[in-house]
């Protein structure tokens, strides 16, 4: 082979890779691992999410782990086998993905913990609303309407970091007045999987236990108000017990409206999802997202993104319709 032929072909599969390279930052490709697309909530920021990516010419492939842990896993290596250049996970269990993400690290693939930390992992970023603020704000709204009397707190998942940090947020808010004498826990107890059935169980439980003196409940998510809702519902207490939740379901804001849940807390998904977009598109693309927090998942202080919450009463339950979450027909339809 001559000289000039050499350095032409050299030349051509330079050319070759480092184009291939340059389209995966032109064009990177994204896998989302979402904890389980069963719920309403989650295929919200999925469909937002694709989208808001794609206008940034990337490409999403999407998995739902359906919560089990082991198939998150194994989806994560499926990913990571697919050869994505970043992967933006939604953790069903926070502590279980270290190895998971130790092999997309291996792999040079970007890792973003989405709405949830993911711990004791070296993980690039971190996007969600301020939970301690989404838990302040629960809280809040339920002294508001009951500043004393009996409460009960129905926290979220075990698994689930962001339980822990809402629980921190409405403790900063009911400690005060606990030691004070105006509030008494009468209990409180995680619900597996966030799960509205499992929430019926504990509060009618309580109920029973309590003889029916329950004057508040501070859940912390949607799906757990709804729970404890019917509870209530099955004593007739519906509307006299107040009661917090997060995440602005439709269900949820229709119970806001009808009085028999105070509070939800409303996170405006599209916002959430295009700015994880934008920030996994800037990692690929060695771009500096622009970070306003830091938090330490035990492994190391992860740069995070915070986004803001706004709680929704019946006073501004508008504002979903104005931003375009639900249309006043979705909301007045029974």
């Amino acid at each position: 082979m001559n000289k000039k032929l050499k350095v032409a072909i050299l030349g051509a599969l330079f050319a070759m890779t480092s184009g291939a390279a340059m389209a995966d930052a032109k064009n990177p490709k994204i896998g989302f691992s979402i904890d389980d697309l069963r719920l309403e909530r989650w295929t919200r920021d999925r469909d937002y999410f694709t989208a808001a990516a794609e206008k940034l010419g990337a490409k999403v492939y999407v998995q739902s782990a359906d919560a089990s842990e082991q198939r998150q896993i194994s989806q994560i290596e499926n990913l990571i086998s697919r050869g994505v250049d970043v992967l933006v996970i939604v953790p069903y269990n926070a502590t279980v993905l270290n190895n998971a993400v130790r092999e997309a690290k291996k792999a040079k693939i970007k890792v973003v913990s989405y709405d949830r930390l993911i711990l004791n992992s070296d993980i690039d970023a971190y996007i969600s609303f301020d939970n301690e603020k989404v838990g302040e704000m629960q809280a809040q709204a339920v002294v508001a309407a009951k500043p004393k009397g009996n409460y009960y707190l129905l926290g979220g998942a075990p698994t689930d970091n962001n339980a822990k940090m809402l629980r921190e947020g409405q403790m900063k808010v009911l400690q005060p007045l606990v030691d004070k004498g105006d509030i008494k826990v009468v209990g409180k107890q995680w619900v597996k999987d966030w799960s509205p059935s499992e929430a019926l169980a504990i509060i009618e439980n309580a109920l029973t236990a309590n003889g029916n003196k329950i004057d508040a409940i501070v859940a912390s998510n949607d799906a757990t108000a709804g729970g404890a809702i019917q509870a209530l519902t099955a004593q007739k207490l519906q509307g006299k017990v107040p009661v917090s939740g997060q995440d602005a379901d439709l269900a949820a804001v229709k119970r806001v409206i009808a009085g028999t849940q105070t509070v939800t807390v409303y996170k405006p998904l599209k916002v959430l999802a295009a700015e994880a977009a934008k920030l996994s598109v800037q990692l690929v693309r060695n771009e500096k997202p622009g970070f306003n927090a830091s938090y330490n998942n035990g492994f190391k202080k992860v740069d995070t993104l915070l986004l803001k919450p706004t709680p929704l009463t019946k006073a501004n339950v508008n504002l979903v319709v104005d931003d375009g979450f639900y249309t006043k027909a979705q909301l007045s339809a029974n």
